[in-house]
């Protein structure tokens, strides 16, 4: 007897948002399907205001679908109160965005500790992953700098590894490379992409650069607010 297949890390499926603009309704979303599996990477390719951060923050959980639904590891989310989405949010989802975000006062090693200790991780615990992540990204000799004694691309690459430390199931990420140098982007996403592939994590990168995402597993577009997979 075969084993079951596993359920897509995330699946959103026939997914619609819409916000309201004065006295009228504008459709961001409408009927959008996207499935993504563990260990895979997605490029998502289209030009500003057609509703890529819209689609990431669904996924993430941080906004509800108007109609449709988001699955996470196969379990519905949408009709979740928002604690239990906080939650799956906290375990199951990291994040990358295009300015680093990290804590000015705290060091690299702090940086990517504190999501794991928020966790209820020990600080021993904590601090080993931490270690292994940033030394495996290349920055084992800049665990004790903070940020302001970083370059662009190694506070990058310690938001990546921050994303990374609780190992959720989904990465989301939003433009991670814009603010690089076309040499720096090419490193960070390249580290990117080596610990995706190294963990296992489910990846989806909001990206205008379609040399990086010709690097991914697949590449998707949003045309009149539906998902559209792209050669």
């Amino acid at each position: 007897m075969m084993p079951p297949e596993s359920p897509p890390a995330l699946a959103l499926v026939d997914v619609a948002r819409r916000y309201s603009e004065g006295e009228g309704v504008i459709e961001v979303l409408r009927d959008a399907n996207l499935a993504v599996e563990a260990g895979q990477s997605v490029a998502l390719v289209a030009p500003s205001g057609t509703g890529k951060s819209t689609l990431l923050h669904l996924a993430g959980l941080l906004e509800h679908p108007d109609d449709g639904e988001v699955f996470v590891d196969g379990e519905p989310t949408s009709g979740l109160p928002d604690a239990e989405r906080t939650r799956l949010r906290r375990i199951h989802v990291g994040f990358v965005y295009q300015f680093h975000h990290l804590l000015p006062e705290l060091t690299a090693l702090e940086n990517v500790m504190m999501p794991q200790m928020i966790r209820g991780l020990s600080k021993r615990d904590a601090a080993a992953r931490a270690g292994d992540l940033l030394g495996y990204l290349g920055l084992a000799k800049r665990l004790n700098h903070r940020p302001s004694e970083l370059s662009g691309g190694e506070q990058q690459r310690v938001a990546i590894a921050r994303a990374l430390a609780n190992a959720p199931r989904l990465v989301l990420a939003d433009e991670p490379t814009g603010n690089l140098d076309p040499k720096t982007s090419d490193h960070v996403f390249g580290a990117l992409a080596e610990l995706v592939h190294a963990t296992g994590v489910a990846t989806i990168i909001a990206t205008h650069n379609m040399e990086l995402a010709s690097r991914m597993d697949r590449r998707v577009t949003l045309r009149d607010g539906q998902v559209v997979e792209l050669d």
